[in-house]
């Protein structure tokens, strides 16, 4: 007897806003960590004037600092499969974009 295999199905899931994700939030920097089989996304914002003064500091040769200082705007914690599930969103999404500015060939 053979076993069933995993299938993706295709649903229209609406996600209602709650409170605090009513409003989208900036970010600017991400960080994933995986710990005992859990990913966690780490959504943070660094200032972009600080961002643009390590960048001149380090194109005129100079030594970059050792670290810096964000916010952390969340952390979103989910097992590997919907990590995985993620990826292949987000690949998706940007194979559309490439796609959509590529010249469309004349007929």
């Amino acid at each position: 007897m053979s076993e069933p295999k995993d299938k993706t199905i295709a649903l229209n899931v609406r996600l209602k806003p709650s409170e605090s994700s009513a409003h989208p939030r900036a970010t600017n920097y991400t960080n994933v960590g995986v710990a005992q089989g859990v990913a966690y996304l780490d959504f943070g914002f660094i200032e972009p004037a600080l961002l643009g003064a390590i960048a001149k500091t380090a194109k005129d040769g100079q030594a970059a600092p050792k670290g810096l200082e964000g916010h952390l705007v969340t952390r979103v914690a989910m097992s590997v499969d919907v990590l995985a599930r993620l990826h292949q969103q987000i690949q998706q999404v940007l194979v559309n974009m490439r796609d959509a500015r590529q010249p469309k060939p004349k007929a």
